[in-house]
C-alpha cells in the first residue's frame, strides 16, 4: 500500500542497524506503532516472537494476517476465486462512497464488489486466521482501485484510470514460520504497561496528520458497521492520536519510554517531526545509553507543473539501551 510514513524503502537499512546492536534470534521484537507492519514482517522469521500493535483497526487487520498468520496458507487460497466470482450486491460502500452519494471514492462496480465480498467474508468469522487473511486481502485490493490521491481525506472529481480497473481480490500472502506471534489493537501507551521483550521498535506519527482521518474508509471496510457518514467526504468518528499534537507528544513519549520493559528501544522519526532531535535526545537519555543514526534519502514531490523534483530529507534512528 502507498502509505504515509511507510518504512518499506527504509526497512533494509533499519533491519541492518538494529541487528548491529542486538542479535534478533530468540528475541521478542515489538512493533508498537505497526501501521501496515513492514518492519514486523522483515523480522518475522528472524525472532522468537513478534508483538505487533496499532490503534487503527484496518492496520490491526493487516497485521493480524501478515504477522499472526503463519501456517497453512495454501488452504486459504482456494476461497479467493469463490469470492471473486460472486454476483454483485449493493451495500454500505456503494450507497455511501460511490455515485449514489456523490462521493467518488470507488467506481460503482468496484463499490458493489467491495460490499459483496465484505458481506461474504463475515460468514468466515469463526475461523479467525482465515477471516483476517480474507479481510486483509480485501483491504489491499480495494486500496488499489481507490479514486483518491493516496489517502482518503478526499476523493477525486473524476474516476482516474487506475480506479476504472475492475477490482480483483488478490491474496494477502504472508510468510509461514514455526513461531506464534501476538497482534493487538490498542493505544500504545496503554499496551506498553502490559508487555515486555528485548527489542522495541517505535514508529509513531510524527506530524499533525491523523491516520484515522486519512484512512477512514479502510476502517469502514474493515469494521463494516453502519453509521451516518459526515460531510462531503463521508468521514466517520475516529480516534485522535496524542502523538499528532504538539502540546501532548513529548509527555506521552516520555511516559512510553519510562514504562517500556525492553532492553533496546529504536525510534524512527523524521527530521520534520513535532519533536526535535534535541527533545528526543533529552527524553531518551534519561533512561539509559543513547545514540543517534541519520540517513539521508530522496523524497519525491510534485511541483505545480507536475514535474517531479527530488526533495532531500533525513530519517533519524534514535537508539536507547535501557
Amino acid at each position: 500500500m502507498n502509505y504515509i510514513g511507510s518504512k518499506y524503502k527504509l526497512s533494509s537499512w533499519i533491519k541492518e542497524e538494529i541487528t548491529k546492536k542486538i542479535e534478533p534470534k530468540n528475541k521478542v521484537f515489538c512493533d508498537l506503532f505497526a501501521g501496515t507492519g513492514i518492519i514486523g514482517r522483515v523480522f518475522k522469521k528472524e525472532v522468537k516472537q513478534i508483538i505487533s500493535n496499532d490503534i487503527e483497526y484496518y492496520a490491526y487487520v493487516l497485521n493480524r494476517n501478515y504477522i499472526a498468520n503463519h501456517t497453512n496458507l495454501k488452504e486459504k487460497l482456494e476461497i479467493i476465486d469463490y469470492l471473486n466470482n460472486l454476483p454483485l450486491k449493493e451495500g454500505f460502500i456503494y450507497k455511501n462512497y460511490c455515485s449514489p452519494a456523490n462521493r467518488l471514492y470507488f467506481s460503482d462496480e468496484n463499490g458493489k464488489k467491495i460490499d459483496t465480498i465484505r458481506m461474504e467474508i463475515e460468514k468466515f468469522r469463526d475461523d479467525e486466521n482465515l477471516y483476517y487473511f480474507l479481510l486483509a486481502s480485501l483491504i489491499e485490493s480495494a486500496d488499489k482501485v481507490a479514486n483518491t490521491a493516496s489517502v482518503y481525506g478526499a476523493f477525486l472529481k473524476k474516476i482516474k484510470n487506475s480506479a476504472q480497473k475492475k477490482l480483483i481480490l488478490e491474496p494477502a500472502i504472508y510468510e509461514e514460520n514455526e513461531n506464534e506471534h501476538l497482534v493487538f489493537n490498542d493505544d500504545a501507551n496503554n499496551l506498553i504497561k502490559k508487555i515486555k521483550g528485548d527489542i522495541l521498535y517505535l514508529d509513531p506519527p510524527y506530524n499533525q496528520r491523523q491516520y484515522g482521518a486519512n484512512y477512514h474508509l479502510l476502517n469502514t471496510i474493515a469494521e463494516y458497521k453502519e453509521f451516518i457518514p459526515k460531510g462531503k467526504t463521508g468521514l466517520r468518528d475516529y480516534q485522535k492520536s496524542s502523538y499528532c499534537r504538539k502540546n501532548e507528544v513529548q509527555k506521552n513519549f516520555e511516559e512510553l519510554i519510562k514504562e517500556a520493559d525492553f532492553e533496546y528501544i529504536f525510534l524512527s522519526y523524521n527530521n520534520e517531526g513535532l519533536m526535535s532531535e534535541e527533545e528526543i535526545r533529552e527524553i531518551m537519555s534519561k533512561f539509559g545509553k543513547y545514540e543517534l543514526i541519520k540517513k539521508e534519502y530522496q523524497r519525491f514531490k510534485a511541483d505545480n507543473k507536475r514535474n517531479h523534483k527530488a526533495d532531500k530529507t533525513f530519517e533519524y534512528l534514535h537508539i536507547l539501551r535501557k
